[in-house]
């Protein structure tokens, strides 16, 4: 069969899972902010200590943080479509459990719950590689940069619908939990759409085939890796100070809400076009604008405390993750063989969703115990960004300058 009458096939199905996976990224991904919304209020009612009220959203990320190197492999040996249903079920699973927490008053039951939520967390991560598996070199980037504008819906969905369901029961949030459970249980069959490589063909490591320590040895791997992680960890850590720090200095938390309603379109309205942006300019280009976007919100926070300040310190702040994380997952999927998907992209999530929720709890740390007024925290924030961003800067520049020799001797 020639190249010609593949190609025309290849693109329809990469299209075809592409339009599953933002709809998977748009309706069960609504579930994430409808948690995050009411995760620490959740905390609040039954933790022994105030102090560990957003214990709960740290248990989220830590639980995406140690799934996302078993379930890779998974991943790579059973299907994207075993994974993804696994996700969605640990989803509705995580959410009965946190609601029997709420249910039972118990606080470890509610921690237990949300880290079966990290499962699904995970699992929701892997969209984003999933897009690519099946696209051509050139659509790649756009496939990616679609799924992930699908986050855009699922901001908007997920808070409509926790306010439908919030106070649906007499325990406060019980019927958030149970709306999410609800909500796994539906939209696991959007992955019945899928039409992905199976990974059992082609897709378990080869016999002689990198190890972990050879392919974090790659230098376009480890760059790529490096800048997701400072992408993600830095947007994690000054957004959840960032209503601290509104509502501390003075403003509303209607303030505060509008400062983080601008703050997620930033992150995703850019999404629609990020690909295009990557085929043209190239992705070590885009992830260097958005550090340099990422730099530009910590010298706004450092500015000053005016709400017009704290708004664009949020807007840069979304658009620098914008292209530092879909650029940095654009050159790691170049970087490796097929076979090698499943240790890489479960190696660079635990990374990063590792450093995330290190950025997690050190927000709270920085913001209320590290200065004495809510000016001073902000202030710590943002100046926390600064060995991260000159270090993933550093690390770019090195893998470009290193790139020249081998392109001159040519």
């Amino acid at each position: 069969m020639t190249q010609a009458a593949t190609d025309p096939r290849r693109a329809r199905r990469a299209r075809r899972n592409v339009a599953v996976l933002v709809a998977a990224q748009a309706i069960l991904g609504a579930q994430m902010p409808m948690i995050f919304i009411i995760g620490g209020l959740a905390g609040g009612m039954l933790s022994p200590n105030p102090c560990l009220a957003t214990l709960p959203i740290s248990v989220i990320v830590f639980g995406s943080m140690t799934t996302a190197p078993w379930l890779s492999p998974l991943m790579q040996a059973r299907g994207r479509r075993f994974g993804f249903t696994l996700g969605a079920l640990a989803g509705a699973a995580g959410a009965l459990v946190a609601a029997a927490g709420l249910w039972s008053g118990s606080f470890v039951v509610l921690l237990l719950g949300s880290y079966l939520t990290g499962i699904y967390m995970s699992a929701q991560g892997f969209y984003r590689f999933a897009a690519a598996d099946a696209a051509s070199d050139a659509f790649r980037p756009r496939a990616i940069s679609y799924v992930m504008a699908g986050g855009l819906i699922a901001a908007i969905l997920g808070p409509q619908l926790n306010k439908l369901v919030q106070d649906a029961a007499v325990v406060p949030f019980l019927g958030t939990y149970i709306g999410v459970a609800v909500l796994n249980l539906v939209g696991v069959l959007l992955f019945f759409g899928l039409d992905l490589p199976d990974g059992r063909k082609g897709g378990i490591p080869e016999a002689g085939g990198r190890s972990r320590g050879q392919l974090l040895r790659d230098p376009t791997i480890a760059v790529a890796i490096l800048c997701a992680m400072v992408s993600y960890a830095l947007m994690n850590l000054v957004m959840t100070s960032a209503p601290l720090a509104v509502v501390g200095c003075g403003f509303t938390t209607g303030n505060a809400s509008d400062v983080v309603s601008a703050h997620v379109l930033a992150m995703y309205l850019p999404s629609f076009f990020t690909g295009s942006l990557i085929a043209r300019f190239g992705a070590q280009r885009i992830v260097a604008s958005g550090l340099v976007l990422l730099a530009a919100a910590g010298v706004i926070g450092l500015s000053g405390v005016a709400l017009s300040q704290f708004f664009g310190t949020l807007i840069l702040l979304g658009l620098g993750w914008n292209f530092g994380f879909i650029g940095a997952t654009a050159m790691l999927t170049a970087a490796h063989a097929p076979s090698e998907r499943g240790t890489v992209q479960g190696m660079n999530d635990f990374l990063v969703f590792g450093l995330v929720t290190l950025g997690s709890l050190a927000s709270g740390g920085l913001m209320n115990c590290a200065g004495g007024t809510a000016q001073e925290g902000w202030v710590n924030v943002n100046l926390a960004m600064l060995p991260l961003l000159t270090l993933a800067g550093a690390s770019l520049l090195w893998l470009r300058y290193r790139a020249k020799p081998a392109t001159s001797a040519r």
